[in-house]
């Protein structure tokens, strides 16, 4: 097999490298202290075409694969792993549904302007009695002559509240469409100011606190039926079909925080002097490095691969749960290893390690839970 990276894949590693290492590393604490959404650095991602990847010229973006994408979010997710799944809710989750399941109509209206970066969109899944149990979705859409009109509260939504945000995607339960039919899941578009369609409390988080997350109501929320996405009966088969991907987005994602442990701690064992000499020459210092090396390297892997399958068009439902799972877990052992190499500096705030540590745990309950990527293998398993 070739592993080698095509010089496009390259150029877009180092592209978003060099923006992390200059843009966004130097200002990641302040963005966390601060909690604010950072406007300008979403708007010099988007001049770099950084949203729009994976689409195509005609819808905005540059025609690139899955493979350079998810380069681009290790990166950036190396500089601050909040900004990383920024990306991941916009392209990998909202903008590939749209671009798979959405109309002409759709896509010209909404997927354009996210692939250049001009807005954002947000994924509307969870609800107060529906996380890991999704299609428990107790939120109603009912058809009003040429409208739909929903009620139901999403929780945890990411990528709303701003000026930026353009809209949320949506699942809701539908009576039947059709006589004979049980109910349905089906999905739907509510584009920001939509009438009905208010926030609710702004979350209060222990990391990721400058990407806005809400909680989303909807109280008589009408939309038009140009608004329905995708087939009927099939929205909730259309959300988890994207999940997938975003599953080897959040992978990429633990890679770049695992780089970012690696470098740090290995920096640092270099300087730290103790007995007399270099941390990083005693061996429980530099098997800590070695093991953080290996992880990360079997996670960048496993992403990889499960985003090749992607671009080829194969099966890759077990490889992004391997993929996320490994990631997400190994990810708070190389955070783990790097706070215990800084010792009690690890413990202070003005160290990145602190930071990186603190990263770590959202990254095995979005996309599916570690349980819920072990109950996706264990039923794929043949």
């Amino acid at each position: 097999m070739d592993f080698r990276l095509s010089e496009e894949q390259q150029m877009i590693r180092d592209m978003a490298r060099k923006f992390a290492d200059e843009v966004i590393a130097p200002k990641a604490e302040e963005m966390e202290a601060t909690g604010e959404y950072p406007y300008d650095i979403m708007a010099r991602m988007a001049e770099l075409g950084m949203m729009g990847i994976p689409f195509p010229v005609e819808y905005g973006g540059s025609g690139g694969d899955w493979v350079g994408m998810h380069l681009c979010i290790e990166e950036i997710a190396r500089g601050d792993t909040a900004l990383g799944g920024l990306l991941d809710v916009t392209t990998s989750v909202v903008g590939q549904e749209l671009f798979v399941f959405g109309t002409e109509t759709q896509k010209k209206k909404w997927l354009i302007s996210m692939a250049q970066g001009k807005e954002i969109g947000a994924f509307g899944l969870t609800e107060p009695g529906a996380g890991s149990d999704a299609g428990a979705t107790r939120t109603t859409a009912v058809r009003d002559g040429d409208s739909w009109v929903i009620n139901g509260t999403k929780q945890f939504i990411t990528n709303i509240g701003l000026a930026n945000a353009s809209i949320i995607i949506i699942t809701a339960r539908t009576k039947a469409l059709k006589p004979g039919e049980k109910e349905q899941i089906n999905t739907f578009i509510v584009p920001k100011g939509t009438a009905g369609f208010t926030l609710g409390k702004k979350y209060d988080k222990m990391a990721w606190r400058h990407s806005a997350t809400h909680e989303c109501i909807f109280e008589d929320c009408r939309i038009p039926d140009s608004n329905f996405l995708g087939k009927e009966g099939k929205g909730f088969a259309q959300h988890l079909a994207v999940l997938e991907t975003g599953r080897i987005s959040i992978a990429a994602i633990a890679v770049g925080l695992m780089q970012a442990c690696l470098e740090t701690s290995l920096k640092y064992a270099k300087e730290r002097v103790q007995f007399g000499k270099p941390i990083i020459n005693f061996q429980a210092i530099s098997f800590k490095l070695a093991d953080m090396a290996m992880a990360t390297e079997l996670a960048r892997n496993m992403y990889l691969k499960a985003a090749w399958l992607k671009d080829n068009r194969l099966p890759h439902t077990l490889e992004a749960a391997y993929a996320k799972l490994y990631a997400s877990e190994m990810c708070e052992k190389v955070a783990s290893d790097a706070y215990q190499i800084h010792g009690g500096y690890g413990f202070m705030n003005e160290y990145a390690v602190s930071r990186y540590y603190r990263h770590t745990k959202i990254l095995q309950i979005v996309e599916g839970t570690s349980e819920i990527q072990r109950l996706v293998i264990s039923r794929n398993l043949k």
